[in-house]
């Protein structure tokens, strides 16, 4: 089986590779066709990839996948099929003195890279495959796809609707386990995009390198939270709580560590239990709450907490009142986790946030310069020279101010990691850009002066000194 699955992604490798040789880079017609296609896909099959993420998670509700999944996904590949035009036309640059006097010109173009290896992740499916698939298809390449295996019923519907919508030399699905991925992830493809952890990244990244596979990684990390005093701790909360609930607390971008004032600790833990109420009432259940994925990931997150517990931390239940469920889980705080805390040192992917007390704001941005650079950050405050502070002082893939998750939704601005939490972006015209190749053209002009300005062989004798003299600094 191993043998046959390596050599159906060779085969399909070597004809897209011949498809797209054959066919040169595509028109803005071709593309936009293709973009439309993915744009049907994603409406016609809205409701089935719906319950296959139910079935999958063992638990999630409908809303939160035609949100989180479809929709994100339908429109980044909208925004993405509306500006391709303006993405494709050749760009002017400044022209090589004194060459553009007499016509010579320059310009970049962006042409496809060819066939791009796309590596989804389990948490939304959807958006880590068909996401960065539009930028990809915008950008004129063919694409070979490797969603996750811990969401069997949502890989095995995209692979069927991929094939239903594209040729077998545009777009192919793959679906199979681990063994599976790590032969995609070693073939030369021109460009690979991956969502998933840093550990994977590693992989996946040193896999590229024996083909000089040039990659785009979008990982992850504790997202960390500012709460400046001057914020508003209430609307903080709700939107810290409403952020960490989404999915279950199983997004790379989810807020991991709140960093608030000693003073403002209490207010903000009792707000954070208030807003909870308030999005699930006890009298509802826990249907609104998206499942664990998996046991191995709920007795990680329990492990977590169990650590710190026995360390000393304080274990606040936002979801007093809830009925018990196996594998939904109502938000947890744990306020002042030992440092060496399994909880404080991995990223937790799960309904539990870590809570930190700083007297000077110093201390949070320290604590967060002391850790690998994370995908997003967030600050909460209406003072512009904290804010300023925060953000002259730290470095990370996105930032919110006042919100959180947010900046991931902005279509016309990049998103990715730096360092740890990734590398590369896609959205926006950076997006584009990423899956392109930046190709220069110099066109030369009605004459040629370099006889004239003694720049022709045979060199004349003084052009070393004439040369010297323009070194002006």
């Amino acid at each position: 089986m191993k043998h046959s699955d390596e050599a159906a992604l060779q085969a399909t490798l070597a004809a897209m590779k011949l498809a797209q040789a054959q066919g040169g880079a595509p028109d803005a017609a071709l593309r936009i066709d293709r973009l439309t296609r993915l744009l049907h896909l994603l409406r016609e099959r809205a409701d089935d990839f719906c319950t296959a993420l139910d079935a999958d998670f063992g638990g999630r509700p409908r809303d939160a996948s035609l949100m989180n999944d479809v929709m994100s996904s339908f429109n980044s590949v909208k925004y993405a099929r509306a500006q391709l035009r303006g993405w494709m036309k050749p760009e002017r640059r400044k022209g090589v003195f004194p060459f553009n006097l007499f016509g010579a010109r320059v310009e970049v173009s962006h042409i496809p890279k060819g066939v791009v290896g796309v590596l989804g992740t389990w948490n939304v499916p959807l958006f880590t495959t068909l996401a960065p698939l539009g930028f990809v298809l915008a950008a004129g390449n063919r694409a070979m796809i490797k969603p996750s295996e811990l969401v069997p019923r949502t890989s095995a519907l995209l692979q069927q609707t991929i094939a239903a919508y594209f040729a077998a030399d545009e777009v192919a699905v793959f679906t199979g386990d681990a063994g599976l991925a790590s032969d995609f992830s070693a073939l030369a493809f021109d460009h690979m995009v991956l969502t998933g952890s840093s550990a994977t990244g590693v992989r996946v990244m040193r896999a590229a390198a024996e083909h000089l596979v040039p990659v785009t990684l979008e990982l992850g990390g504790k997202s960390p939270v500012i709460i400046g005093r001057s914020a508003d701790i209430r609307l903080a909360a709700q939107r810290i709580v409403e952020g960490k609930a989404m999915n279950g607390g199983q997004i790379c971008v989810s807020p991991d560590t709140v960093y608030v004032a000693q003073e403002l600790l209490e207010p903000f833990v009792a707000a954070c239990q208030e807003a909870h109420r308030q999005m699930f009432p006890p009298a509802d259940g826990v249907a609104a709450l998206t499942a664990i994925i998996n046991e191995r990931h709920q007795m990680r997150i329990e492990s977590y907490v169990d650590d710190a517990r026995a360390r000393g931390g304080r274990i606040v239940d936002c979801g007093a009142g809830l009925p018990a469920a196996d594998a939904r889980l109502p938000l947890r705080l744990v306020v002042d986790a030992p440092a060496d805390s399994m909880l404080a040192q991995e990223e937790i992917f799960g309904p539990v946030l870590q809570v930190e007390c700083y007297a000077d704001v110093s201390e949070a941005i320290d604590r967060i310069n002391a850790g690998p650079r994370p995908l997003a950050l967030y600050y909460f405050g209406s003072d512009r020279d904290e804010e300023q502070r925060v953000l002259r002082s730290t470095v990370s893939g996105g930032v919110a101010i006042n919100d959180v998750i947010m900046h991931v939704a902005a279509h016309d601005a990049p998103f990715g990691g730096i360092g740890a939490s990734g590398m590369g972006a896609y959205h926006g015209r950076e997006g584009f850009a990423e899956f392109s190749h930046a190709r220069t053209l110099y066109r030369s002009g009605w004459w040629d002066p370099r006889k004239a300005l003694g720049l022709a062989r045979p060199y004349p004798k003084q052009l070393h000194a004439r040369l010297l003299k323009t070194l002006r600094v």
